[in-house]
């Protein structure tokens, strides 16, 4: 019922929107700094022709996006830098710095507009922010960067240094809240490790949200082997399909080193699970079917040889792209890199992580009936998992695990990327970096409150229906002076539920009036209701 009481003040905040369409966003000039870092696929990137400079955006991108991503996106690793390389040596690939490097992060195809929404990745926290008072390029600041890298590439981490100093000296010398979200976890992570005197200079909070401190391990054996998708429904007819993400992953550092962490010690190991056809011993030629089981690095051996016949075609050139052991050690030494992280004594760290949702753990390929009788043959396999609880990609035991001394630790019920939407997060976000008044009631690690406390809020139980009822009234200031002319405006806003097995039959209703003041004040009282039927 609380849900739909929520509903109804969003409501009123897009009514009220409308009725202010002139109104200038506030900016607090006493905000710190934030720095939001995506995670894997998180970031716009574009790809520049050096013979005549003209960028092309190849992430993401829907209409002719899987020609164009086997053309420009794909590349071989290159052990001496530890970086991954364009098949393409006419173009480079960059990531886009408007809006002081926020337009990379925000809605990651721009051109799209029917299913917009598959396609936001920090657009709703960015909106939410400005709402708040902090201002694009001056407080807000994004850091995209080429996720097919490892997350301890010294170019990357050196433009990261770069963007540090660059929102310190835009801020006015403040500090920096960063924001990280999945796999920008372990790049910060990394930047702390490697270079924690710079960190400490420039960061105050560190805010993780949903990072795979010790890898995802199921979601991340089935993309190895099987590739993955990145967008569902009728984009996928439009999208990259899932073979040609298949072989540019195969290839990223920044894959390998979201494998299950083998210096963590979990309560479960995640294991890789076949059902395999032997030959029997009994002379006549029989078989048997067994459950083969693999732990973390054992598993090695299946993935080189599952993925060791791999190829693509390029061009009409075939490329051999079979599990790459070089990755593996160069991701293995990031993995330490990122075990031995300490935080410096000058930064405060928070993490939220995803709960309430089954998450792949360990992996199973084949049945009794169907058993594997080919390994190179498990890209064909449709895995199956054993899930624990997480956000459906990260476990949340992975995610918890960041081995450092945090402020809160606080668990979300809430799906990966969608977590980053979820009012229960911007709530926490506003407690830690100071926005707004503080509320001495809210404790971020228990409370999950939908209604701030200044409501006024009743419920009751009688004759089989439970009754609840919101009261509150506030003053927006506006640029309008309408000298007390305008008369005051009634508006009513009805949301509806309908009832099933688990949710009971409820509605609520609102009246929102808005009294125009001679001040330039508008005086805002909301009555709401809401009522559902007890199951």
């Amino acid at each position: 019922m609380a849900l739909l009481l929520e509903e109804i003040i969003r409501s009123v905040e897009v009514l009220l929107k409308l009725k202010n369409p002139n109104q200038k966003p506030y900016v607090d000039p006493n905000l710190d700094p934030v720095l939001l870092v995506p995670g894997i696929a998180g970031s716009i990137l574009h790809a520049v022709d050096h013979d005549n400079g003209i960028e092309e955006r190849v992430w993401v991108r829907i209409f002719g996006a899987d020609h164009e991503f086997r053309t420009k996106m794909w590349s071989k690793f290159d052990p001496k830098t530890g970086k991954t390389i364009s098949l393409d040596p006419k173009t480079s690939i960059v990531v886009p710095q408007d809006r002081a490097g926020l337009h990379a992060i925000d809605v990651l195809d721009p051109d799209l507009i029917v299913g917009r929404e598959s396609v936001y990745y920090f657009h709703e926290m960015i909106v939410k922010m400005i709402g708040w008072g902090f201002e694009e390029g001056k407080t807000l600041f994004g850091f995209g960067y080429d996720f097919r890298q490892s997350n301890r590439l010294q170019e990357t981490l050196d433009m990261f240094a770069k963007k540090l100093e660059s929102v310190y000296k835009a801020s006015g010398e403040k500090k920096i809240n960063v924001i990280s979200h999945s796999m920008g976890g372990l790049l910060v992570k990394c930047f702390m490790s490697l270079h924690s005197d710079v960190f400490e200079k420039y960061v105050k909070n560190w805010i993780a949200i949903a990072a795979p401190f010790q890898g995802a391990p199921g979601y991340i054996t089935s993309t190895l082997l099987n590739g993955m998708s990145f967008v569902n429904g009728w984009e996928q007819n439009f999208f990259v399909s899932k073979w040609s993400m298949h072989q540019l992953l195969i290839e990223c550092p920044s894959i390998y080193e979201l494998m299950c962490c083998p210096y963590f010690k979990w309560d479960h190991p995640p294991m890789l699970e076949l059902w395999r056809e032997k030959q029997s011993n009994d002379g006549v030629g029989t078989s048997d079917v067994i459950l083969e089981s693999y732990r973390s690095l054992e598993s090695l051996e299946v993935f080189t040889k599952s993925l060791c016949n791999n190829t693509a075609d390029y061009c009409g050139e075939s490329i051999e792209l079979p599990f790459n052991w070089k990755i593996m050690e160069w991701a293995h030494e990031t993995m330490r890199v990122l075990s031995s992280a300490k935080l410096p004594s000058q930064v405060k760290f928070y993490n939220i992580y995803g709960t309430n949702l089954e998450t792949p753990h360990s992996v199973c390929y084949g049945n009794e009936k169907m058993p594997v009788k080919d390994l190179t043959n498990l890209r064909y396999f449709q895995p199956t998992y054993i899930c624990v609880d997480g956000d459906g990609t990260v476990p949340m035991e992975s995610a918890m695990a960041d081995g450092l001394e945090a402020v809160a630790r606080v668990g979300v019920p809430g799906e990966h990327r969608g977590i980053l939407n979820d009012h229960r997060v911007f709530r926490m976000l506003k407690k830690w970096l100071n926005v707004g008044e503080p509320d001495p009631f809210y404790n971020p690690i228990n409370d999950y409150v939908i209604l701030p406390t200044e409501f006024e809020m009743e419920q009751f139980k009688e004759n089989g229906l439970e009754v609840a009822s919101v009261k509150e009234s506030w003053d927006i200031i506006t640029d309008d002076n309408n000298n007390g002319t305008a008369e005051s405006t009634v508006s009513s806003i009805t949301v509806s539920q309908p009832g099933d097995d688990q949710n009971p039959q409820a509605e609520a209703r609102a009246t929102l009036t808005v009294h125009q003041q001679n001040d330039g004040r508008q005086h805002v009282e909301l009555n709401a209701v809401s009522v559902s039927v007890d199951a």
